[in-house]
């Protein structure tokens, strides 16, 4: 596709009630950053049904323009309506790169435009930059099951597109709002939408579990023992009012379900405060956890790669070591 501005573009994906989800608002961060060394606009994509709250919001975060597909159709997700709506607006606008969040609707919707538009597409990125010599984006991403990070160029495609995990970036500062704002017209007859909503349900058993907006983790790893061991967990996650996460290892052994992992095949998390149990700290791991403000971790092997990332370490058994956590906690409430 012939490239007509050097605009950034990023997908903020609304709710049904037409509010933003954070990763799109998350994602104006580093979007501003590649706007400006691209040399074009920041670029908020709204598509929706009664977004006016997901536009204010793109706005007081900082996009210089906004370009809003608002419709019926769109009050509830489905893969034709977005992608026949986002592909006009390519089209016709011609960004040189789009950022969308790895939701599970924009993972779905990420390859369905790339297809399209005969283009490529870098999944799950951790990080973003300008690669200097070529000017093109460097889409940072776990590989080999996240035992390396693998930097991708789209060099000969346009637009460039990635999608970024939930909570790898920070909502910047709000600003006074000064948006161009755009309202693009674009409908699809109901003929064109292959899939029909028949029930919501808003939550199932522990998927529930709000990894990505809480503001503290305790997770626990291999460390922990057994399922069993997550009772201890639970007890410093309590009294802290923080959300209980845990590694791959623990996951896969049965001691937890998929909704607490946290990791590359997880939840990608930015807490204030993340407290690592018994996890080792494989890349894996990391790749999930190392954006949180600060981390703490407990290990009972002080060669452990954990201890590289974290703002704080004991060394120690957890299960000697968070009891007296709990009890200290309770004595300086007291």
């Amino acid at each position: 596709m012939e490239v007509k501005t050097k605009d950034l573009w990023v997908f903020v994906e609304t709710n049904e009630d037409g509010t933003a989800k954070n990763v799109g608002l998350e994602l104006l961060t580093p979007g501003r950053d590649l706007a400006t060394k691209q040399g074009g606009q920041l670029v908020a994509v709204v598509i929706g049904s009664k977004v006016d709250a997901a536009v204010e919001a793109a706005n007081v975060y900082g996009a210089d323009k906004i370009i809003v597909v608002d419709g019926e159709e769109y009050a509830h997700y489905s893969t034709d309506a977005y992608q026949i709506a986002l592909c006009a607006l390519v089209e016709k606008y011609a960004p040189t790169s789009i950022l969308i969040g790895a939701t599970n609707n924009g993972r779905d919707l990420g390859p369905r435009v790339s297809c399209r538009l005969h283009t490529g597409l870098t999944a799950d990125c951790t990080n973003l930059d300008i690669d200097e010599e070529s000017g093109n984006v460097a889409w940072t991403r776990p590989a080999f099951g996240g035992n390396l990070m693998a930097t991708i160029l789209c060099p000969d495609n346009r637009p460039q597109i990635g999608t970024v995990r939930p909570g790898v970036f920070k909502k910047g500062e709000q600003v006074e709002p000064k948006a161009e704002i755009i309202k693009e017209d674009i409908h699809v007859a109901a003929e064109q939408i292959r899939t029909q909503v028949l029930e919501i349900i808003k939550e199932m058993g522990d998927e529930s579990v709000d990894l990505e907006g809480a503001e503290i983790i305790v997770s626990g790893g291999r460390g922990v023992g057994g399922p069993e061991g997550f009772d201890t967990i639970k007890l410093l996650a309590d009294e802290l009012g923080a959300t209980v996460g845990a590694s791959r290892a623990a996951v896969d052994a049965g001691w937890i379900t998929h909704a607490h992992q946290v990791g590359q095949t997880g939840k990608t998390v930015g807490p204030k405060l993340y407290i690592a149990c018994g996890i080792s700290g494989a890349i894996q791991h990391i790749a999930g956890m190392s954006g949180s403000d600060c981390i703490v971790a407990i290990n009972k092997d002080p060669e452990a790669p954990i201890f590289d990332v974290a703002d704080y370490g004991v060394v120690g058994n957890l299960f000697e070591v968070i009891p007296v956590l709990v009890e200290e906690i309770k004595k300086a409430r007291a």
